[in-house]
C-alpha cells in the first residue's frame, strides 16, 4: 500500500473519532504493506508506518522511524508559547530524571510542533539552545499535511489564536521501541509517576 494511500485511509479513520475522547485514534490504523522488511516488521498499530517527511533543528531530513528502537517520550508544542509548553518539557525534564540510571540515557525525547509557518529549523535551533537541550532531544517540524496527521493520531487538537498563539491540548505521549504508544499523560505537572512507569515497561 503506497503511503498516500495509507494516510488518505488513517485519516477518514480518524476524522469522526477525535471528537468523541482524547484516545489516540493510532490503535485503529491498518497494517501497512510497504516493500521494504523495516516497514513490514513494524507492528501495525506504529506511529513509524507513516513516512512523512520530517526536518529537525539542523535542517536535517529525520523520519520518525529513526527513532525505532528506544521509548520515546513525545510532545507535539511550538516555539513561541508563553506558558504551557515551557511547563511540558520541563514535565519532560523531570520524567527523565525520575528513570533508572541505566534507562535515562536510553530514552528519547521528542518535541513536533504544530507552527510550521514560524518553527524554522533556526527557530526551533534557538528554542534549543534557550531551553539547554541536549542531543538525547530531537526537535522536529513537518508539513501541514503531516503535522495534521500525527496531531490526529495522538489525540492533539491544536488552533491559532487571533494573537498568533495556539491554544492546544497538553499531551506527553510515551511510545515503546515501535513506535506504539503505551501510555498518554494529559495535563500539566501531574501523572509523571504513572508516565515513567510506562516508559520502564516500554523498554523491556
Amino acid at each position: 500500500m503506497k503511503t498516500s494511500l495509507l494516510l488518505t485511509l488513517v485519516l477518514s479513520a480518524v476524522a469522526p473519532l477525535l471528537g468523541a475522547d482524547d484516545k489516540p485514534a493510532c490503535c485503529r490504523v491498518e497494517a501497512a504493506s510497504d516493500d521494504s522488511v523495516a516497514a513490514a516488521e513494524l507492528p501495525p498499530r506504529s506511529l513509524y508506518q507513516l513516512e512523512a517527511v520530517w526536518t529537525d533543528d539542523a535542517g536535517r531530513e529525520a523520519p520518525l522511524a529513526a527513532l525505532r528502537g528506544s521509548p520515546v517520550v513525545l510532545t507535539m508544542f511550538f516555539a513561541r508559547c508563553e506558558y504551557a509548553c515551557p511547563v511540558l518539557v520541563h514535565d519532560m525534564r523531570k520524567l527523565r530524571d525520575s528513570l533508572p540510571a541505566e534507562l535515562r540515557d536510553r530514552a528519547r525525547f521528542v518535541l513536533v510542533t504544530f507552527d510550521v509557518a514560524r518553527d524554522t529549523p533556526e527557530a526551533l535551533r534557538a528554542f534549543r539552545t534557550a531551553q539547554a537541550l541536549d542531543a538525547q532531544w530531537t526537535l522536529l517540524r513537518g508539513s501541514p499535511a503531516a503535522t495534521q496527521t500525527l496531531a490526529m493520531l495522538l489525540g492533539v487538537r491544536f488552533r491559532e489564536e487571533a494573537n498568533g498563539q495556539f491554544g492546544h491540548s497538553n499531551l506527553i505521549t510515551i511510545l515503546n521501541a515501535d513506535g506504539e504508544v503505551v501510555h498518554q499523560r494529559t495535563g500539566l505537572r501531574d501523572g509523571l509517576d504513572a508516565a515513567a512507569q510506562a516508559i520502564v515497561a516500554a523498554a523491556k
